[in-house]
């Protein structure tokens, strides 16, 4: 007699051949022999209380890892809590699978448990997504949707499966498993040769050129293309989303906080792996007479919103390398003469960084925000990834927390997303055991998914957790405030005073209460020192708001 297999095991195996080597999941009757599967193959089954939770963790680990991250839920509910964390990955150009039951297809249209419409509702928000039919096509339809979440940009895809398809089983002969590294296409585009001398061009004879390092960056693994080529070309560089971290804090080149100053001054702008979404005002936010030029993995992206001179497809890291390579024979004397546009922004940037610095060391109690980031920036080492969750609190940090290494910055991305904290912190430890994970929350973004961190305690998965509580979704309160009057600003916004470090330690972790500034440091190395999940609930003075919150263009 033939061996046979069933469909839940030909997913472990398909996801085997992908380098997925943990799933984080919520469990459901639809969904049970892919666990089974996951334990033959050696897969680490990451069990959460919320599937949000559970995407939201497929997502970090692909961002932490380069490889793609795989969660599996249950049909119906289970597949609708999830949408959220598929949206954000989605945003935010992260390849993941997330897996769905279904009813039996021999009960199709019958009214069967949490039978609902899921590839209708996941096409909008994904790459890909698709009803696996039969048990012998799984492991190959499992492959085409990770095939999928690397198409241009990369993204998320959804399968549903159904629990027939699942549980049955097949002779392994005709169950076609694709084998490890011989079933995708590399990836990466080296850019027009001729788009590429034409920057070249442009940068041997930019006087005041500047680039902003994006997410792609470091989806990329461009850190060290992106470092030769500002060093080469003697180019200040800022960096957002993903791409902070490419260099490190105190590099010459390294440059946060006179961005606004550099995009009106300068005659020639890069922007790398970024859209011309709302973090960049549409493009309105460069300069009208500057020169242009904008390098993505996208061609939809290229261009969108705002005109440009110059639009590069493909890997940020090869397209680098080679405009610096096209342009070293000749940039000599235009690099030398950059050092007085250096020393400008330099200048800039020390004047901002004077202004806000009493803030930053202020001994205010309730606790000024800038004193918390400050700390924060103070304590990370180049070991520390960095989770940012939250609206007001995190747009401070954004001011502030400079992480010290390539890829140890993680924050939602443009979707905007509150509650991705616990999960982020559980798939960047889970993956990178070796390093330190400090995630700062806002209170409201901890209370949407903050019960997941008894899945931490579980897992011995330690990590400092830091929450800037203010008792408000501050964020939002301000905007009301400023559009309807104080009267109104505490409509739906105000939160109880929670004792997060108790709620920390009732679940089995480190937990502190902070309200004197000086306290901050202290109880943070003992969070480092506990060797437990931790949660430093830091009370800071809720009437102060971020510059960055002031500014959103939604309240004006």
């Amino acid at each position: 007699m033939s061996e046979t297999i069933s469909g839940g095991h030909l997913v472990a195996k398909a996801l085997k051949a992908e380098g997925v080597d943990v799933i984080y999941t919520l469990c459901g009757g639809h969904i049970i022999d892919i666990y089974d599967g996951c334990v033959d193959e050696g897969i680490e089954v990451i069990d959460v209380r919320h599937e949000q939770v559970a995407a939201h963790a497929a997502d970090g680990y692909a961002r932490i890892t380069g490889k793609p991250g795989c969660a599996v839920v249950t049909a119906g509910p289970g597949t609708t809590d999830a949408v959220t964390g598929v949206a954000n990955a989605f945003r935010a150009e992260s390849p993941m699978l997330l897996i769905g039951g279904q009813g039996a297809l021999s009960q199709h249209k019958m009214g069967s448990l949490q039978d609902l419409p899921h590839v209708d509702m996941m096409t909008p928000i994904t790459k890909f997504a698709a009803t696996v039919p039969s048990t012998e096509r799984v492991a190959d339809i499992v492959s085409m949707a990770f095939r999928e979440c690397y198409h241009g940009a990369p993204g998320p895809s959804f399968l549903e499966i159904p629990r027939d398809v699942l549980d049955a089983k097949v002779p392994l002969e005709k169950a076609r498993i694709p084998e490890p590294g011989r079933y995708r296409a590399s990836t990466r585009q080296a850019g027009d040769p001729e788009a590429i001398e034409r920057l070249a061009d442009l940068l041997a004879h930019a006087e005041k050129p500047c680039i902003l390092l994006g997410s792609q960056v470091w989806t990329c693994r461009a850190t060290d293309a992106a470092i030769d080529f500002v060093r080469a070309l003697n180019v200040p560089a800022y960096m957002n989303g993903s791409g902070r971290g490419t260099l490190a804090p105190g590099d010459p080149h390294h440059f946060q906080l006179s961005r606004r100053y550099a995009f009106t001054e300068a005659d020639l702008i890069i922007i790398v792996g970024t859209p011309f979404d709302f973090r960049m005002g549409y493009g309105k936010r460069l300069s009208p007479s500057a020169t242009v030029v904008q390098i993505d993995l996208d061609y939809r992206t290229v261009g969108k919103n705002r005109d440009i001179d110059l639009g590069i497809v493909g890997d940020a890291g090869l397209i680098l390398a080679a405009a610096a390579q096209a342009a070293s024979g000749r940039i000599e004397s235009a690099a030398a003469r950059r050092k007085e546009w250096i020393e400008e922004l330099r200048a800039v940037e020390t004047k901002a960084y004077e202004k806000r610095l009493p803030r930053q060391l202020s001994d205010a109690q309730p606790i000024d925000p800038y004193r918390l980031v400050h700390e924060i920036n103070e304590f990370l080492t180049e070991d520390t990834i960095y989770i940012g969750d939250g609206g007001d609190i995190v747009t401070f940090s954004g001011q502030v927390v400079q992480p010290k290494s390539p890829g140890h910055w993680m924050d939602p991305g443009p979707l905007g997303t509150l509650g991705v904290g616990m999960a982020f912190a559980m798939a960047a430890k889970q993956a990178r055991r070796d390093k330190e994970v400090l995630c700062l929350f806002g209170d409201g973004a901890f209370s949407l998914t903050g019960w997941d961190f008894e899945t931490m305690v579980r897992f011995d998965l330690p990590f400092i957790g830091v929450i800037g509580n203010n008792s408000s979704m501050n964020q939002i309160r301000y905007g009301q405030a400023a559009k309807y009057g104080e009267d109104r600003a505490r409509v739906g916004n105000t939160l109880g005073d929670i004792r997060y470090g108790d709620f920390a330690k009732l679940l089995g972790g480190h937990g502190e209460e902070v309200r004197d500034p000086a306290e901050i440091r202290p109880a943070l190395e003992r969070a480092r020192e506990s060797g437990k999940p931790s949660l430093i609930n830091v009370w800071v003075d809720p009437e102060v708001y971020a510059p960055g919150t002031m500014n959103q263009t939604m309240y004006k």
